[in-house]
């Protein structure tokens, strides 16, 4: 995760140069797209090794995407709030934030669990190295995700012979593989779909305030005018 965390705190930093130049609407649909692009990159190329070059790449990828997303989501907050709510914006942007983790994680599990259940019940119903009194044993209503090494150990409490447990550690390997990646495509199918609400936003870089010579910031800061100034 630390490629991960640190592409979207250095996005999270920089995208606020880009705010004078791209409007919120920009920014959030093209980091709805790098998201998209990281997390399905990242579903092709996984092989249960976090480790390697091209991993930690789409993990960099969508980490750029969602820090645009997390600065843009505060922009757009106090943009739209009056000063006397400018104490809440923080708040509520945290709170925002958190919420949307929180959704993401359950959404991202549960997915992740279903679909591992369903490919290890798929891969034993018709598989002969598995007897049905070692099927027994196994909790199968019951599938967590857990590493090759915990499987293994607690196989050997069980009847299990060596090809037997080299068997279900394949199982597991595989049915973990497709979990991951099912999980990651229908999370950059998600991010893909973002790209439509995301029009919503404004269009507008800076807007004028009617009846008043201040300019008004994408950002919420009010700028003088070059008399004002002087």
């Amino acid at each position: 995760m630390i490629p991960f965390s640190l592409a979207s705190f250095t996005a999270a930093v920089l995208i606020v140069r880009l705010f004078d130049r791209l409007t919120p609407r920009y920014i959030a649909r093209y980091a709805f797209l790098v998201v998209a692009a990281g997390v399905g990159l990242l579903g092709v190329v996984i092989r249960n090794d976090w480790s390697t070059p091209i991993v930690v790449i789409s993990m960099i990828i969508t980490g750029l995407g969602e820090g645009a997303l997390i600065t843009l989501l505060f922009n757009v907050l106090v943009t739209a709030s009056p000063k006397r709510l400018a104490g809440d914006v923080g708040s509520l942007r945290g709170t925002t934030n958190n919420l949307a983790a929180g959704i993401g994680t359950a959404l991202a599990g549960a997915l992740v669990v279903g679909v591992l259940g369903t490919s290890v019940h798929r891969e034993l119903v018709h598989n002969a190295v598995i007897p049905i009194e070692l099927k027994r044993e196994m909790n199968l209503n019951n599938i967590p995700f857990i590493s090759n090494d915990q499987l293994g150990q607690s196989l050997t409490a069980s009847t299990a012979t060596p090809e037997q447990t080299r068997e279900a550690v394949r199982i597991n390997t595989d049915a973990r593989l497709i979990a991951l990646k099912v999980s990651f495509f229908t999370l950059a199918g998600l991010s893909l779909l973002a790209f439509f609400p995301a029009g919503g936003l404004t269009s507008n870089i800076r807007e004028e305030t009617p009846g008043d010579s201040k300019r008004v910031s994408s950002i919420g800061l009010v700028e003088k005018t070059p008399e004002q100034k002087h």
